[in-house]
């Protein structure tokens, strides 16, 4: 989008608060009126005393009284409108900013997983908090200054053709030369800010990466060298950044200069004029402060062309991420799903990331209600996609999946998700307290419930222990916890979310092995009466799996029981022995 563009799309912005907005520039233009209308009285006055002196008689206040109350009205009226349209404009762009940043951070929130592991999560405040504070400015300026601005330049102006049609055409052709020069170094400046935003993206980037892992840094002694790219980042920055400033700068020159130049030329063509009897002196007076007036503008102007030159990268990259659409959305006639029993049937479901390469290929099985299905296989193999396809975090390219018999994709999205809890490899927790981490599960889950799902993860005692019980806050990610303590969280919130369908990713993964075993026979009877998947690379932990389905290169290759499979010699096989595990019978 082009700077006016991009301008355009934030005014749009506004149209929840149209009538608002139409009051704003009706009192902006009423203002733009009253500052044509004050150089005239003016002009008139000086008219007036003039030809006074000049025939020879005395000015009287009587004569001078309506011109002066008049200028004087439409000074306190300037002055009221002043107040009155910035205090509605600053009330509008907090509210405006706040409801941008609302708009930006639900959308964001409802965009699928596979826009989020290609996206910065840095990037994303930034872009958030950066986009909403350049709105809001541009609003704020908008409605206090520009408006008038834009109103005095394009419809004021050609109004003084009325009045002197030598000297506004004067008057209009420096406003031309001037607009014109600014249009050049826009153009100019335009693919040189645009390398200046890459290089605030990338330090944004990489700041965000490096405050972020800051044990990595210290642990790997990498401080200087994080520094050191920071400063390079900065020098280009820098780089990229001074020819910019230089062409603007000469801009501020040229607008400064223009000042005076325009001045010069209305007094020398009206002194000319007014020697031929074609102009007053109060015409003269008039013009003069029409022209300081509008190079006033015309400086405003200037600076916030820059502004929005400046920010137009920024609110660019917050309209893109508003202009994301995702790929996995509600259908027009999607229904609520209700509970579901539990039955889970994928029917030559394939799917591919890129559209070239499958990871996922003609999976076909069915889970009935209660059963455990396990999914092993080696890193890529296609597990987790599969599963992630079952809560629609994608949709399948080829086939169905269908929950009770029913297509997945006729179910709202929310109802669906509402069905099924997920325990994730990694736990991510929020930095929020025990309590408010596990409510995530189900906000209005009672104590005695949470108790309960605390103790079925067999995380009940060490929460005890923390010095304020489920208050404690457990700090970003939950980073003043241990690796298996997050995980027990993460399992808790899940058993509370009690859904009739249950994915495990690697849930145990984070755990010693004693604490293992004991969440094991926790989750074995939280699985009681639910259909769970479980993605497993220590196959010890899905002995008692109903079924196990191996993957390879995003196929099923073999499925069975534990047992079966370790019968069957073939890679399951392989894996087992590699883990020094034998065919045991399973537990009862």
């Amino acid at each position: 989008m082009s700077p006016l563009s991009v301008y355009l799309r934030v005014l749009g912005q506004l149209r929840p608060e149209a009538k608002l907005v139409y009051f704003l520039v009706a009192g902006n233009f009423a203002l733009a009126c009253t500052q044509y209308a004050e150089p005239i009285l003016f002009g008139r006055i000086i008219d007036l005393m003039t030809s006074t002196q000049a025939s020879g008689g005395k000015l009287a206040w009587s004569d001078l009284l309506p011109l002066v109350m008049g200028w004087g009205a439409f000074g306190l009226f300037s002055i009221a409108g002043s107040i009155a349209v910035g205090l509605r404009a600053d009330r509008l762009a907090h509210r405006s900013r706040l409801a941008a940043m609302a708009q930006y951070f639900d959308h964001v929130l409802n965009l699928p997983l596979s826009f989020h592991a290609n996206v910065h999560s840095g990037r994303l405040l930034q872009s958030m908090l950066e986009g909403a504070t350049a709105m809001f400015v541009l609003w704020l300026s908008f409605f206090r200054e520009h408006c008038a601005s834009f109103l005095a330049l394009f419809l004021m102006l050609p109004a003084t053709l009325l009045y002197n049609w030598r000297l506004a055409s004067l008057l209009i052709v420096m406003v031309t030369l001037f607009y014109i020069v600014t249009a050049f170094v826009v153009r100019r400046t335009e693919a040189l800010q645009a390398t200046v935003e890459h290089h605030n993206v990338a330090l944004a980037s990489l700041a965000s990466d490096a405050l972020g892992n800051v044990p990595v840094v210290q642990s790997f002694t990498r401080a200087q060298s994080e520094s050191l790219a920071l400063k390079s980042i900065i020098a280009d920055l820098l780089a990229a950044q001074l020819p910019v400033l230089n062409w603007w700068a000469m801009v501020v020159v040229a607008s400064r200069a223009s000042a005076t130049i325009t001045v010069l030329c209305i007094f020398l063509l009206g002194a000319w004029l007014h020697m031929r009897d074609l102009a007053t002196i109060g015409e003269i007076v008039t013009f003069t402060n029409f022209a300081i007036m509008l190079i006033g503008r015309l400086e405003h102007t200037v600076g916030f062309v820059n502004f929005l030159f400046q920010q137009s990268a920024k609110l660019r990259g917050f309209f893109a991420i508003l202009d994301t659409h995702p790929v996995v959305a509600d259908r027009a006639d999607a229904r609520d799903a209700g509970r579901f029993s539990g039955e889970v049937t994928f029917e030559n479901v394939s799917f591919s990331y890129d559209g070239k390469r499958m990871a996922v290929r003609n999976v076909s099985f069915v889970a009935r209600p209660g059963e455990t299905i396990a999914l092993v296989g080696s890193t890529g193999s296609g597990k987790s996609t599969t599963l992630g396809l079952l809560h629609r975090v994608f949709d399948p390219a080829e086939g169905r999946i269908l929950i009770d018999g029913v297509d997945i994709r006729e179910f709202t999205l929310t109802s669906l998700r509402r069905n099924i809890g997920v325990v994730f490899q990694e736990p991510m927790l929020f930095a929020r307290s025990i309590e408010e981490n596990i409510r995530i599960g189900k906000p209005d889950a009672t104590d005695a419930e949470i108790a309960l799902a605390l103790e079925r993860a067999q995380a009940a005692d060490f929460v005890a222990r923390q010095s304020e019980g489920v208050a404690t806050e457990v700090g970003e990610r939950g980073r003043t916890l241990s690796g298996g303590e997050r995980q027990r969280l993460s399992i808790a919130r899940a058993l509370l979310k009690d859904p009739p369908i249950m994915v495990f990713d690697e849930a145990t993964s984070a755990l010693d092995a004693e604490t293992e075993t004991q969440i094991q026979k926790a989750l074995d009877a939280a699985m009681q009466g639910r259909t769970t998947f479980v993605i497993a690379h220590r196959l010890a932990t899905i002995r008692n799996a109903d079924r196990i389905f191996v993957f390879e290169n995003g196929a099923v290759i073999e499925h069975g029981s534990f047992d079966e499979l370790v019968r069957q010699g073939g890679r399951f096989a392989a894996l087992a022995a590699a883990q020094l595990l034998t065919a045991q019978p399973a537990e009862a």
